[in-house]
Formats: C-alpha cells, structure tokens, sequence
C-alpha cells in the first residue's frame, strides 16, 4: 500500500520530507494498532484518535416520519387485570385502600380485567352477607368492627368521583398479609397441580370491585365462567345471568368476557371445547345481553387462547368462523419465559424480547382471513409464569421485556395490552403487597404520561447486520416512537416521544437527525437505585429515587432539559423516555 504525500508548489522544498514521513508514521501507528485488534479478536469499532477541530463521527443517526402515523392504537393501550385471586386471598377487601387507588388513578385511562385462571371456577350468589346466612364468623373474621371493610371514621367521599375511599389501620393491614402469605401457599399448589376451588363472588364483592375500578379511572372488563356446560356441551349461562341482571340493577357499565384460556379446559376440567361450540357460547352470550337495556350495546371480547400452538390456531379458527363478527375484539395471552428462570441476564436476550413477534403474525393470519381489520387484543400478559420469580420477575431488570413488547405490539398493531396483573399475589404484578410500586409500575407510568396512541416509523442510520425499523447494532439497541400524549398539558401537539432501550454494556451516542434536528429534548432516563443493580426493586429517575410522597400522592415526574442539537447518550443497561419538543409533527398535531 502506497501513502501519496501532495504539497503546493509554494512550499519550501526544505519541509516537505518531514511532513510526509510524519504523515506516514501516523498512518502505519493505526495500522499496526487495528492488526494487533484484530490478532485479539475484537471485531467491535475502535476509537480512533482525531486532530483537534474533527468532528467525532455519530454512531447513530436517528429520524421519524412525522406527516402520517403508521399505527394508531386504543387510548386505553396499556391496560390492566386482577385475578379473581382476590377473592380467595383477601384483598378484595382492600381495595377502597387510598394509597391503592392514588397507584391505580396514575395509569388511568385503562381497562381493568377481572379475570385469570380462576375466572372458570367463579361463581355468583345474589347474598348481601353470606356469614350471617351460615350462622358463623365468614373468611374475614378479623374485620368484625368494620363495616364494608371500611373503617367508619375513615370514611371519605371522593370529590372527583364520588367513591368510597378509605385509609385503613396498619394492624389490619399486617393481619391481611398474614393471612395472604398463607394463601400464597394454596394458590400455588393449586396452580401446579391444576386443581382449582370454587370461588363465590357475592353481590357486596362485585361492588367493591366496580367502587375500585370507578375510582380509578377504569373500565371493567369481567370475565364470565365459561365451564358450566349443559348434557350437550353447551353453556349453561344461569349463574351468569344472575350476575347480568344485578349488575343491571345496580347501573355498573361493565363489558364483558366468556372463559379463559378454554384451550386448557381439557387438562384442567377433564372436558374440551371446541372453537365452533364457543363460538355458539359467545352468541347465547350475545343474545343474553342484548335485552338488557344497559348491556345491549356492551362490549364482548374473546375467545381469550393461550399461545398460538397447532391446536390453539384451530380452536381460534373454528371459533372465527361461528362468532368473529360477535366480538369487538379478538383476545389471546401471552408469557414470555417460564417460571425456571433464575438467571437476571435471560432479561436482556434479543431472542427473549422477539418471541412474541411470530405469535402475532399467527393470530393475525387466522383473524383476517375471516374478520379483516378486527381489532386484536393481548391480555394477560406476564414476563414470567407462576408467579413469577422473586427478586427477578419483580425487579428493574423485567422492565427490559415489557418495555420492548408495548413497543413492539403497538408497531405490529395490536389495539391493547393487558397486563397481569395490577396488585395481586405472586411477582409478576406492579405494586406490591406493602402497597408500594415496583419498577415496572413506574415504567408504566411514563409511559402513560408520555406515549400517545399513534405510532411512528423510525429511520437510523449506524452500525448493524441487517437493516430492521426501530432495532440497530445487533438488536442490542431498540427505538421506539409515538406521538406525545395529547393529554399532558406539558407537551403542545405536535411533540414527539422517543423510547429507547441500551441492552449493551456500553454506552450509545445517537444524533438526531431530518425533522429532529436542533430541537429541545427533555430526559426521563429510568435506572435501578440501590446495591442490588438490575435486581433492585426501587429506581431513580435522572439520578433522583422515584418514591411515593409522605401525603401517599405520586411524586411529580422531572425530566432533564437537554441542548438543543445534543447528542443523546445512552448509558449502558438502561430505559429511557426523550421527548422531542416543537417538532410540529403533522401526524400529531390532530386527533
């Protein structure tokens, strides 16, 4: 290889050997430098040292189409479930908790989904007090000098919504998770042996249900058991039609479900179904709602399957082909890994973050080819099965794979995602049993009160194998962006919200670019707080620790002003949320 040293004319003769010759030596000191990289194996890009003035050269650089979203999905987007779990443990009981509902009020607008395993073991009795009927101390014994589970002086009216609100004793919060704990036990070793008890929900339960999510802010969603059949396999709906008509009489604007997961309901039950019958049980569901004058325009959702295997996609087909109009929306469910995983890094594996794609694929095909356009929906979503694993599924290090599935599902056009759950027994929920949030609540919560319901394409230019829309350098690196949610007065219309997810051990640098360019970009960079690193159950957000403040009210959410025209650097192993301001994006600038 030749170095060709050029000179102007002008030049004293006498200096031109010296230039060259330091020209050379610098170029044979890289030379030497990149063979000794390569002899070691590190095929990553090195630094390379430039002269004074040089522009560093941008690993990334990023844009977004602003003149036309590429998806729009529901407002209610990020939603969330209780199991009917509550019931059987307690907590039920708890849920007029102020501080509870303050949690719950922070990731408002949303639908509450009762419903989970135990959805098919439920079942109604129209009684105001079931323990005065047996002539004994009911289940909740130790709440004797409580009416409703509210403590009387405790009492408080809503002003905004005009719910029962109550701060109940520390005494009787301790005696409640004692009693929880040891339910845990039970409900675990029925879930791994798939047997279940039956469940009563009485009237005074449903209310307490419907005062929760009233007072927060969410629509009810409840799902009906689906597993009292007639002789002929058919479904036998008189429970649930005890349950419609009280609801009715006590005006509760509830939508409502048949059944989960009915592709287990031969493991479980000892009797399967098949799409065509529950197809025909969602149309006698139908035909149940339509002369109640308050549900005759109720939303039905389902058939609620699990994992798209062979005979799943079977189920779904046949089901599509009786009932596929009678829904408004076609349900299924999702876990992501299996209770066995122990290990905090099986978070950050590309190949764990895309599982879900081809699944949405699967039930897409099956759904458009009878319903073209049907929304879909995935509830019951969990990062782990089980229960989930303490001080894994539970901690900042789980924020990884939720993050990435809202953005993935919104870009693949899923209408709604269901968390599971809310506040329930296990690890996989988002506030704790102590009532306080958990990393993924507060992930939740920015992204409610930063991401819109219209999604953008995102363009990079950088380092990576295979060019893929918002995934660069290997995957390792995801970008995400929507619309900023026009419901933060903090933001004009016309913002745009970037989130981003750095599974790399080392930092990025990324400019933004096209429309982007030279704007105001403010910081929320989520990370873990405390000794336990990606394990840690508390997070900072911009280097302050997210908790609840003393008055029990959510703490406000500060972001970090950046320069206008700054690269953004992301840390190593970390979530954040970049608001772009003033952009003026044309998609976003109208509803």
């Amino acid at each position: 290889m030749r170095v060709l040293c050029v000179f102007p004319a002008a030049m004293p003769s006498s200096s031109r050997p010296p230039a060259c010759l330091a020209l050379v030596a610098l170029f044979l000191a890289q030379l030497l430098h990149l063979s000794f990289s390569s002899h070691a194996g590190d095929r990553r890009p090195l630094p390379v040292d430039r002269a004074p003035g040089l522009k560093e050269k941008t690993l990334i650089l990023l844009d977004v189409s602003t003149k036309n979203p590429v998806r729009t999905v529901s407002e209610n987007f990020l939603s969330l479930q209780l199991d009917p779990s509550v019931i059987q443990d307690g907590w039920l009981d708890f849920l007029s908790s102020k501080r509870l509902v303050t949690l719950a009020r922070g990731l408002s607008p949303a639908f509450l989904r009762f419903g989970g395993k135990r959805t098919d073991f439920l079942q109604f009795q129209n009684l105001r007090n079931p323990a005065k009927s047996r002539g004994g101390p009911g289940p909740d014994y130790y709440l004797k000098n409580y009416e409703d589970d509210i403590v009387r002086s405790d009492v408080a009216l809503d002003k905004q919504k005009g719910c029962k609100i109550a701060q109940h004793p520390d005494v009787m919060l301790e005696l409640q998770r004692e009693k929880a704990a040891q339910m845990h036990l039970v409900l675990l070793k029925e879930q791994f042996s798939n047997t279940y008890s039956n469940l009563i929900l009485t009237a005074r339960s449903l209310d307490k249900l419907y005062n929760f999510a009233d007072c927060s802010g969410f629509h009810l969603i409840f799902a009906l058991n689906a597993v009292r059949r007639n002789p002929n396999n058919s479904w036998n709906s008189s429970s649930a039609l005890s349950l419609l008509k009280y609801s009715a009489s006590k005006k509760y604007n509830i939508s409502w479900e048949l059944g989960n997961e009915p592709n287990n309901y031969r493991t479980i039950h000892g009797r399967a179904v098949n799409g065509s019958q529950l197809g025909k049980d969602y149309i006698q569901l139908k035909s149940l709602l339509q002369p109640i004058r308050i549900y005759s325009r109720a939303s039905l959702y389902g058939p609620n399957i699990g994992r798209p295997r062979k005979n799943v996609i079977a189920l779904l087909d046949g089901f599509m082909k009786v009932a596929g109009s009678t829904v408004d929306a076609v349900t299924w469910q999702h876990c992501s890994i299996d209770g066995r995983v122990v290990k905090v890094m099986d978070f950050l594996k590309t190949r764990l973050l895309d599982t879900l794609s081809d699944q949405i694929r699967k039930i897409q095909k099956v759904v458009n080819t009878y319903t073209p356009g049907k929304k879909i929906w995935l509830e019951g979503m969990v990062t782990t099965s089980a229960g989930g694993t303490n001080n894994l599924s539970d901690s900042y290090a789980a924020g990884f794979l939720w993050l990435n599935t809202l953005g993935m599902l919104a870009n693949q056009g899923i209408d709604v995602v269901i968390r599971h759950s809310f506040f329930d027994h296990g690890y996989n929920h988002l506030v704790d049993q102590n009532f306080n949030p958990l990393p993924d609540y507060w992930l939740s919560l920015l992204y409610k009160r930063l991401i819109g319901p219209k999604v953008l394409a995102v363009h990079v230019a950088g380092l990576q194998r295979k060019p893929r829309p918002g995934r660069v350098i290997r995957d390792k690196l995801r970008i995400y962006a929507h619309c900023t949610n026009p419901h933060n007065h903090n933001y004009v219309r016309g913002s745009i919200t970037l989130f981003i997810i750095n599974l790399h051990r080392s930092r990025k640098k990324i400019k933004l670019a096209g429309t982007l360019r030279d704007k105001l970009v403010h910081q929320y960079l989520l990370q873990p707080y405390g000794q336990e690193g990606l394990k840690s159950k508390s997070v900072q957000l911009n280097g302050q620790p997210l908790v609840m403040v003393d008055d029990g009210t959510l703490p406000e959410l500060k972001p970090r002003p950046l320069r206008a025209g700054r690269t953004l650097v992301i840390p190593p192993v970390t979530m954040g949320f970049y608001v772009v301001k003033n952009v003026n994006a044309l998609a976003c600038r109208y509803r």
